[in-house]
């Protein structure tokens, strides 16, 4: 593992600057309490531990946790930039291990109300954010909303946290059914989080990906599961994320070695011909 991560970093080190080079990954769920925002915040940090420049965005703009979880208060969010307020830099807040965090806040609906001048101002000052970042991580709201699914589609790859129980795996097929219907071409990952042992988090991995496979013609690309451990509600008791305060834990190397698969089967990821912010327009408008 040692020697792919290195392998890794120098990849990504080669990348650096690269024009349009920027990964914008979803992370969202079917339903809340799967810890979607404790897999978003580790994740970023399990990425910038391989040598990435990782932004997080929290995007759930209902229930905003990124900062309690990392123990932070940011004093301006991405509404200010939207309004024209704070410039892109202003409103990005150092976490830990080089991690990048952004809020959202709810000055993002106000895109759909800009006049063509501002909005051309806002999204000049957004796009700026690909020069500070090679992977950006929304972290979204949990369900089916028009929010959430804005952020989403917005993005074009997907993680799907869910877990081993019964409602969180018919949630986690209601959101990847209404996103394959919505844009084929969005490549979905899926994460099993809190599973007792392998072959649970297996089981449902492969159950999801039959009958997404049979009913929707969408295939699932698992980026691996992560065992319940005692220490992640502890960590977030502490306001620390557990690959911090307990980097060798089964939930720290699991988090790990989902980064690196992530990281993995991305290095050929095509760029897109529009940023994250210009599609996010579109779906706002």
């Amino acid at each position: 593992m040692a020697d792919q991560a290195e392998r890794l970093r120098e990849i990504v080190r080669s990348n650096k600057n690269t024009p349009n080079q920027t990964r914008v990954i979803a992370v969202t769920s079917g339903k809340g309490g799967v810890g979607k925002t404790n897999f978003s915040v580790n994740l970023g940090i399990a990425l910038a531990k391989l040598g990435t420049r990782p932004l997080l965005v929290d995007a759930d703009l209902g229930l905003a946790n990124v900062d309690v979880i990392l123990g932070i208060l940011p004093p301006y969010n991405l509404g200010h930039v939207i309004l024209g307020e704070k410039k892109i830099t202003d409103v990005m807040v150092n976490g830990p291990s080089g991690l990048r965090v952004i809020a959202s806040g709810s000055g993002v609906y106000k895109l759909a109300n800009l006049s063509e001048k501002s909005l051309e101002q806002c999204l000049q000052e957004l796009n700026e954010i690909e020069k500070y970042t090679d992977i950006m991580i929304i972290d979204t709201g949990a369900g089916l909303s028009k929010n959430v699914l804005q952020f989403v589609l917005a993005a074009r790859e997907v993680i799907i946290v869910t877990t081993p129980e019964p409602t969180a795996i018919t949630d986690a097929y209601g959101i990847i059914k209404v996103v394959a219907s919505t844009d084929p071409t969005t490549l979905i990952w899926l994460v099993v989080n809190m599973v007792k042992n392998e072959s649970e988090g297996t089981q449902v991995v492969d159950r999801l990906a039959t009958v997404s496979k049979r009913f929707l013609g969408v295939d699932l690309f698992p980026l691996g599961y992560i065992p319940y451990d005692p220490i992640i509600p502890r960590a977030v008791k502490e306001q620390q994320p557990f690959l911090i305060s307990h980097p060798r834990s089964m939930a720290g190397q699991s988090m790990s070695q989902i980064a690196l698969n992530l990281l993995n089967n991305g290095m050929e990821f095509a760029p897109h011909t529009t940023s994250f912010f210009d599609r996010l327009v579109e779906k706002f408008r």
